[in-house]
């Protein structure tokens, strides 16, 4: 059996040997379009993380057998067609959810707390310099009493809760189905969310429900005091009005490990603002702990080792 990895670079240097026990393992760090479709020729078991996977692609992979998506979503590979030619596409669930409720809640404590000033305040020697033993120049809040407001109550945001909770914080949510299937939390509308909110944190798919969710107009009902983080998909909020809106002090700042496109353009709004103090970024590496990778490519295994 011939496996081959599309863009094998996206797991960095976690260990592949649970799936070259099964055949023979071929990978390439990245596969442009033209690349991917020389590289599928006599392949039985497909592995993409990112790669398109379109008909084209299938018609190049006569021998296709199987699809393993290197992720939870499989909006990069065109399913319908699969289906038409009886190739079952397998994903990984689950596997970084420890992993992204970990990130979400770095970047929240970093806002919160100013993290890279202090410890830029020491490092500089400005500390040093002061003549104080303190440094109360850049004030801090507690996230104890304050109200967490999720987007896309799933696995992912029920566990951001429940970590909330251990904090301290009041915890509410929106559902992007329509239906709060969630009884542990009150269940509000967007407009509601937005407007209670101290912190609003999207966990939830990028779908027709979503792409677009949050505009200047919604980011404008927020409190000016108010944090958003996005670690769901890039498209759900509007980057350029984002930007504008942490900028201008409509809201107090931002954090996103996800965006619209990636990598991010050099020109991006994002790395073009006044008062980049205000804004977290991680390079959407939320869902890669070493953990988390470890056991993504242990699910892969297993999805290959049941056949087809």
């Amino acid at each position: 059996m011939k496996i081959v990895f599309l863009d094998a670079a996206t797991v960095g240097d976690t260990s592949l040997a649970p799936i070259a026990r099964l055949g023979e393992l071929i990978c390439y760090d990245r596969s442009m379009p033209a690349e991917a479709r020389e590289r599928v020729g006599d392949c039985d078991v497909l592995i993409v993380n990112k790669v398109r996977v379109d008909s084209d692609l299938l018609d190049a992979a006569p021998a296709l057998k199987l699809i393993c998506e290197a992720a939870t979503g499989v909006n990069n590979i065109d399913v319908e067609a699969c289906e038409k030619r009886g190739i079952p596409v397998r994903n990984v669930a689950g596997y970084s959810t420890d992993s992204v409720v970990q990130e979400t809640f770095m970047h929240l404590l970093s806002l919160l707390g100013k993290a890279p000033y202090f410890d830029g305040a020491v490092k500089s020697g400005a500390y040093s310099r002061s003549g104080l033993f303190t440094d109360v120049s850049h004030p801090f809040i507690e996230i104890t009493g304050k109200t967490l407001g999720i987007i896309g109550m799933g696995t992912i945001g029920q566990k951001v809760a429940s970590v909330a909770s251990a904090f301290g914080m009041r915890v509410i949510y929106f559902s992007t189905s329509g239906t709060g299937h969630c009884k542990d939390y009150p269940c509000v509308d967007l407009d509601t969310l937005l407007a209670e909110s101290d912190v609003v944190s999207i966990h939830a798919p990028l779908n027709a429900r979503t792409q677009g969710l949050l505009k200047m107009a919604e980011l404008r009902k927020m409190k000016p005091s108010a944090f958003l983080i996005n670690m769901g998909r890039g498209g759900i909020v509007d980057e350029a009005d984002l930007a504008a809106a942490v900028d201008e002090g409509v809201i107090a700042g931002a954090a996103l490990d996800v965006f619209t496109v990636e990598p991010l353009p050099l020109d991006h709004p994002f790395l073009q603002v006044k008062h980049p103090e205000r804004f977290r970024f991680t390079p959407h590496t939320a869902w890669a702990s070493v953990e988390a990778r470890e056991r993504l490519v242990a699910i892969i295994a297993d999805n290959i080792a049941k056949g087809w």
